[in-house]
């Protein structure tokens, strides 16, 4: 089976044509950075305008880098959430159009569930269910109980920021480009950890749950003052900056790696799979392999860690192989999606 998936729920237009779920014959993103940067983050209506200009032509490189006629897809696919509601309706609309014009079914996929998909589009073991799955992204940071393709149980979330979005705003306070990830990992391998004594947020009578405002905050005090009061700056040096992001990073990835061993046990895993831009971060990596050998991890390819309609085609070859048939042109867009 082909299958066409579209991915526009923030700011990257993406098609893919995936056979069989597994195999990629093209992923083409559109990244929207150079649009975006001068602001430090995401500007939804420019987004937006970005997905109308560049999704037809993306569709068009899917499909002629794949070798394949638009009248032999089997199925059309799309995330229809969770994400900005402008861009997904975009996507989905172009998917719904697709349908209609080639008579073929489509199916919307939950992107945060596309998100863990990737992580088993990478690897040829096979994977003992139930395992925990980490979504970690500028968008998301939760955690699953997967029973299966499609069978899921929400363990926890963020109940503020996700930790993607934790790093760019303080890659922001630190004057750093956006997306802030990658500078501040690159920072904080020149950096002392151990200088500022940041911790991760904890969510009273959910102990899984993540909260970064706090450290956030932490952040901006260390460098602002408490209230802001100029009399305490800090002078932003490079080794200041080094030493922010070095303790900041430990603070947060130390928090996820505590509280997503913790969910492995609680619920007798031995296999965590990953997903989200988050996870190419190395010293997440090898954080979980310091602290822990007794589990499996399943990490994503790299091409597959950040928002890809491969993902999107790849799971909805299950999710199709499982019912039977498509989605109702009736189905809408959702900003947010619960398992």
């Amino acid at each position: 089976m082909l299958v066409l998936g579209i991915e526009s729920t923030c700011d990257e237009t993406a098609c893919a044509i995936v056979r069989d779920g597994k195999e990629i014959l093209s992923n083409i993103i559109s990244s929207q950075i150079d649009l975006h940067k001068e602001f430090g983050g995401v500007v939804p209506e420019l987004a937006c305008r970005r997905h109308i200009d560049v999704i037809i032509p993306v569709i068009d490189e899917a499909l002629k880098s794949a070798n394949v006629e638009l009248n032999q897809i089997d199925l059309i696919s799309v995330a229809y959430g969770p994400g900005l509601i402008g861009a997904l309706l975009i996507g989905l609309n172009t998917a719904k159009a697709l349908s209609i014009a080639l008579n073929k079914p489509f199916i919307g996929i939950n992107h945060i569930e596309a998100h863990l998909y990737a992580a088993l589009m990478s690897t040829p073991d096979q994977i003992q269910f139930p395992c925990i799955g980490a979504v970690l992204s500028g968008g998301h940071t939760t955690l699953i109980l997967i029973k299966d393709i499609g069978t899921y149980q929400l363990i926890s979330q963020t109940v503020d920021d996700a930790v993607g979005e934790a790093f760019d705003k303080v890659a922001k306070m630190l004057e750093l480009p956006y997306p802030g990830g990658p500078q501040i990992e690159a920072l904080a391998r020149a950096g002392n950890k151990h200088r500022f004594p940041f911790k991760g947020g904890h969510v009273k009578g959910s102990p899984l749950d993540f909260s970064f405002s706090g450290l956030k905050t932490a952040v901006l005090y260390t460098l602002k003052g408490q209230n802001n009061q100029s009399h305490e700056k800090l002078t932003l040096t490079d080794e200041l900056k080094r030493d922010i992001a070095a303790s900041f990073q430990h603070a947060a990835l130390t928090d996820i790696v505590e509280k997503t061993l913790g969910a492995a046990y609680k619920y007798g895993c031995k296999t965590i799979i990953f997903g989200g831009g988050v996870t190419n971060n190395n010293r997440l990596r090898e954080l979980f392999n310091e602290t822990s050998s007794n589990y499996q991890y399943i990490w994503p390819l790299t091409s597959l860690t950040l928002d890809n309609a491969a993902m999107i085609a790849g799971l909805a070859y299950h999710h199709y192989q499982k019912r039977g048939h498509g989605d109702s042109m009736d189905l809408e867009p959702l900003v947010r999606i619960s398992f």
